[in-house]
């Protein structure tokens, strides 16, 4: 036998002493890398973000829209790589979110807004502010929530103390963006009373005037003097409330006019526009103790790109310990509130011993098939190929996370499979004692290295074409092709040569035990069965075809599980997180006190649920955001309509249920209360995918109007509202809130010698508390404002307000209701656009029995129908894309929907892709077109393991799912190529077709069993991770049925194939025998 390249690089290596020291470095290596990757939990995203925010005061929506959003939607729309605009037009400003497509570079993607944005920058009219640009990224994701509270401070001083360590921590390296949430901040109220101003002739706009004059101070220059230079500084800060007091602000009757003569000033908090408060909730130790909420701030910390997030919340953890002793009163409580660093070491920590649990499940079973160092043979190449990927991973910049690490679980099975090959040929060549030991272990090489190598690379042609699915998922799926094709590589590097070398050393038999007679084929056990159960098929073609029957049976049936949702089809489950979120929207125009009352109505039913170690409620502010707040932009929540409760379960090792099941025991209860006050509230958990708006999402489009687009959205949410298992149903339009506008009357303006503006300018200050000043205090961290208002009991109705007097250029006070009109109207609504249309969302999350979307969507459309319209309108119906036409209304269902739709499309493709290379890689080795045809028979074949394995679990078929049938391909074809090899071997060796085919099962059945075996238990492990639950049934349930069917059904149809071709050769040389006998 010819030495093929297998036998080469195996002769090279199996004597030479490099081969130890090879083994030594490449540990070290290894080692060394995985000390350097940075860990996190989620994979790093690339999608490139940005908001653009335009400032119009005074004007309505529809005046935004065709004023400042159309126009920036044209110019952006035009930058190449922008994939959508969503644009919100609201009473005074614009808000625009630009995503880019993912994988754009960030950098470059932000130079280009900035480009189009300067060269258009006086395209608005006067008026409108610039455009403000900031951009997101997946790291403005606060990694570190820590949380003030105190029973004896109030929110005030927390605020002070956290400001101060804020500045601490922000010290630390690779630290980004540190955020303060909650707590009031210091401020200098004037409060003015509006009668001792008539009295006194001045009035708001003229206090504010003197105000800023008298807080300025400048270098103004210098002297010399005999020949020194002498420095001058004019003017002088505002420092103190004293200064203020004393300030003149205008001349009555050739007095002066004190600010403190017409105004109060308090140095102190400001008014309250948030309320922060922390609670214990049952599963705590402190619930006994501290029953109530405090007062509380919360501290959000970022990390800079690529930083450790585990290393760098350590080092702030240490450092917030030190400062306990000179910053942080005994009586003020921190928690931590969020900690990624600590969930993704405990994610990689977890993962990481999953693998080795693996490596060792695998050696014990080549142990039990080739004794203990056949184990050990196995046993040594594995962490070898490991050591190399992690050195891989380093090289490319991936981080270990969860899906770069899950690419190794997930190999682990199929890596040894390589050196399981080729140490099992090498052992039973030793045993069968027909070479001397060195030409037995390169003969054995060279018969199973070539169809190692090819069946190695139709595992990687499997795998790789997952690296290219599209969009927000890309990012989540392609580490693990990449990473799982190097693992295989690198494996068969091991497998050629360490494999050889150790197999050599270790697999050697005595000579003591030479005197066992040559053991035939036929004596071993192996052999007995499979002849047993493989010889009745291959001699009555009845028994074949009853065989082939079932099998097509169970084929079609699992097909049909699909269709009869016994195996239901969703796009990831919910993973086992620590935390979930309650998003509380009370109607437009609700006070803060009233969202304070609801809001602690539900964190105190919170605390009654035994998982729940505590609550943070943020009322009028929004909380730490995660990554799906980053895409729906809860950063931005904030008004006294709106709160946030951040709800922290127990870690996952001491709880049963998991966090999905939580959130669906305290949904109805929550929702039973924001109905009595009429609130809309939602439960958000973490994605375990990329983030979406929503699970459903309908996008309303079309329409005569914006008003007749609403109408179409409120019915399509009743729809939705009445559909089983859909909750949390809402949608993006705000309810009815009252304005009263007051128009100034020019002419009365005038006469009075009064200009418009000076109306605008009295109310704006007094009613919206702007500060109009700084005072100038070295010490403070945060800037001190000086802000005018009126008291609270002179501002309680229209009246009052009407009642406020102005000061005219004669001199003389008028009121206000002297100089307008009043109009009461309804404040009008939002309006939303993307990419260029109208829309209007109307959203809606999944939980119950059937948790996909795509069950919710398909049964849609006639409902859909019945909608009442406008006369002459129709409705359409869209799943991808966005409509063309404006003209008739258009319903585009969006949200994790699109994405289920995106990947399965993606991965799809990628399978047949996967099929063809397999093809091609086959029919390149056995120079035939037929045989690779069945050798793929096992393809299908494992359909029927998955299913079966889905419905039995009752798990959802998902996109991981997908991945393992993908991957699964490869490993069976795999199989049937080992096994076809060895037929043809010893057909060429003149052997009847029947007979090779029952020596090859034997032969190989041990072989293909092992590595079915490996990679059964390499994926086995993962069962219990709610995410790539589907994968590991899948590569689980799949190879168990498969290799099965590999083992009797493929050797069946590769006979009714061949056999006329190999029969007839057969019948040849007996001929020719025949007559070189006579």
């Amino acid at each position: 036998m010819q030495e093929g390249i297998s036998g080469k690089i195996a002769h090279f290596f199996i004597n030479s002493k490099l081969t130890i020291l090879l083994m030594i470095a490449l540990m070290v290596i290894g080692v060394y890398s995985s000390f350097l990757i940075p860990r996190e939990e989620e994979p790093q995203i690339n999608v490139p973000m940005a908001d653009v925010m335009v400032g119009y005061p005074g004007a309505n929506p529809a005046e935004v829209e065709n004023r400042v959003v159309k126009p920036l939607e044209k110019i952006i729309s035009n930058i190449k790589g922008v994939e959508h605009i969503h644009s919100m037009a609201m009473n005074g400003q614009a808000v625009m979110v630009v995503q880019f497509y993912v994988g754009e570079d960030t950098e470059r993607s932000y130079v280009k807004l900035y480009d189009e944005l300067m060269k258009h920058e006086n395209m608005f009219p006067e008026g409108v502010y610039k455009p403000i640009v900031k951009t997101r990224s997946i790291d403005d994701v606060p990694m570190l929530g820590l949380t003030l509270w105190s029973e004896n401070y109030d929110d005030y001083q927390l605020r002070q103390i956290a400001e101060e360590l804020t500045s601490e921590i922000e010290k630390v390296k690779d630290v980004s963006i540190t955020k303060v949430i909650g707590g009031r901040n210091r401020e200098l109220k004037v409060i003015l009373d509006k009668d001792k101003m008539a009295g006194n002739g001045v009035d708001a706009l003229g206090i504010m005037q003197m105000i800023k004059a008298n807080n300025s101070s400048s270098q103004s220059g210098s002297f010399v003097n005999n020949d020194t230079e002498y420095l001058i500084t004019t003017g002088r800060f505002l420092e103190t409330a004293e200064d203020v007091e004393n300030l003149v602000v205008g001349v009555n009757e050739n007095m002066p006019v004190y600010l403190k003569q017409v105004a109060t000033i308090q140095d102190g908090p400001s008014s309250p526009k948030t309320y922060v408060s922390f609670g214990y909730g049952k599963a705590n130790q402190s619930f006994k103790d501290y029953k109530s909420d405090y007062p509380a701030v919360t501290i959000s910390v970022s990390k800079i790109k690529g930083a450790d997030a585990m290393k760098i919340s350590e080092k702030i953890l240490q450092h917030i310990d030190r400062l306990k002793a000179t910053l942080i009163p005994s009586d003020v409580h921190i928690d931590v509130t969020r900690n990624y660093g600590e969930t993704a070491s405990d994610k990689v920590g977890e993962l990481l011993l999953h693998l080795g649990v693996a490596i060792l499940a695998v050696t014990i079973l080549v142990m039990l098939a080739m004794g203990w160092r056949g184990g050990l043979v196995v046993f040594f190449s594995v962490p070898l190929t490991f050591a190399l990927t992690l050195f891989a991973y380093y090289m490319l910049g991936y981080t270990l996370n969860r899906i770069t690490l899950f690419a190794l679980v997930f190999v682990v099975g199929i890596v040894v499979d390589d050196s399981i090959i080729i140490a099992e040929n090498m052992h039973r060549h030793f045993k069968m004692k027909r070479l001397p030991f060195k030409q037995a272990a390169i003969y054995a090489i060279n018969e199973v290295g070539n169809p190692t190598i090819l069946a190695t690379f139709t595992v990687i042609a499997a795998i790789l074409p997952m690296a290219f699915v599209s969009g927000m998922m890309g990012p989540y799926m392609s580490p693990m092709p990449i990473g799982a094709s190097i693992a295989m590589i690198l494996s068969l590097f091991v497998a050629l040569t360490v494999t050889p070398y150790l197999g050599y050393h270790l697999l050697q038999e005595k000579d003591t035990q030479a005197h066992k007679e040559e053991e035939g084929l036929e004596t071993s056990k192996i052999y007995k069965i499979y002849k047993k159960i493989e010889q009745p098929f291959l001699d009555n073609s009845k028994k074949r075809n009853v065989m082939f029957v079932i099998t097509l049976v169970l084929l079609f049936g699992s097909v049909l599980m699909f269709f009869t949702k016994s195996v239901a089809v969703k796009m990831l489950p919910f993973d086992n997180k620590n935390e979930f979120q309650v998003v509380i929207d009370m109607p437009e125009g609700t006070t803060l006190e009233r969202t304070a009352v609801v809001t602690k109505e539900i964190s105190q039913y919170l605390t009654t649920i035994p998982e729940i170690t505590d609550y943070q409620n943020y009322i009028g502010a929004s909380a730490p955001i995660t990554f799906n707040g980053l895409v729906r932009h809860y950063d931005l929540r904030g008004g006294s309509n709106m709160a946030d409760i951040q709800v922290n379960l127990l870690h996952k090792a001491d709880r049963d249920l998991q966090s999905h099941d939580v959130a669906k025991i305290v949904r109805p209860n929550i929702q039973k209360i924001a109905k009595k006050y009429g609130a809309n509230v939602k439960i958000v958990e973490v994605p375990p995918g990329p983030p979406v708006l929503s699970t459903l999402v309908a996008e309303v489009y079309g329409g005569p109007d914006y008003d007749a687009q609403i109408k179409v959205a409120d019915q399509v949410k009743n729809i939705l509202e009445n559909t089983v298992d859909v909750v949390d149903t809402d949608w993006m339009v705000e309810a009815n809130q009252v304005e009263y506008k007051l128009e100034v009357d020019k002419e009365k303006a005038m006469l009075h010698g009064i200009a418009p503006q000076q109306v605008v300018g009295n109310l704006t200050y007094l009613l919206r508390e702007y500060p109009i000043a700084n005072l100038y205090d070295e010490t403070s961290n945060d800037n001190v404002g000086i802000v005018l208002s009126l008291d609270d009991k002179d501002k309680t109705s229209l009246n009052d307000i009407q009642n406020l007097k102005i000061k005219g250029n004669n001199g003389k006070l008028v009121s206000v209701s002297d100089l307008v009109s009043v109009k009461k109207q309804t404040l009008e609504h939002t309006i939303y656009r993307k990419d260029q249309k109208r829309v209007v969302y109307v959203l809606a999350d999944m939980a119950g029995q059937l948790e996909s979307p795509v069950y919710a969507i398909l049964g849609m459309n006639e409902k859909l129908q019945k909608i009442k319209l406008p006369k002459g309108y129709k409705i359409n119906e869209l799943y991808m894309g966005s409509p063309n036409e404006e003209t008739d209304f258009t319903v585009k269902w969006d949200g994790e929907w699109q994405i289920t739709l995106e990947v399965f499309r993606d991965l799809g493709t990628a399978f047949l892709i996967v099929i063809v290379i397999i093809y091609m890689l086959i029919v390149g080795w056995f120079q035939n077109f037929k045989t690779p045809m069945v050798m793929m028979v096992a393809i299908p074949l494992s359909l029927v393991g998955i299913v079966l394995g889905h419905w039995l679990l009752g798990a959802f078929f998902t996109a991981t799912s997908f991945i393992g049938m993908i991957a699964l391909a490869g490993v069976m074809v795999r199989n049937s190529v080992l096994l076809i090899d060895f037929i043809e071997i010893r057909l060429n060796d003149g052997i009847p077709i029947k007979q090779a085919i029952i020596d090859a099962g034997a032969v190989r059945t041990t072989p293909i069993l092992l590595t079915t075996g490996a990679v059964v238990i390499g994926a086995s492990i993962i069962l219990f991770d709610p995410i790539f639950q589907g994968l590991a049934i899948s590569l689980v349930a799949g190879a168990i049925v498969s290799t099965i069917l590999t083992l009797i059904v493929v050797p069946l149809i590769y006979y009714i194939t061949e056999r006329k071709k190999w029969e007839k050769k057969d019948i040849v040389e007996e001929n020719k025998e025949d007559t070189t006998e006579q």
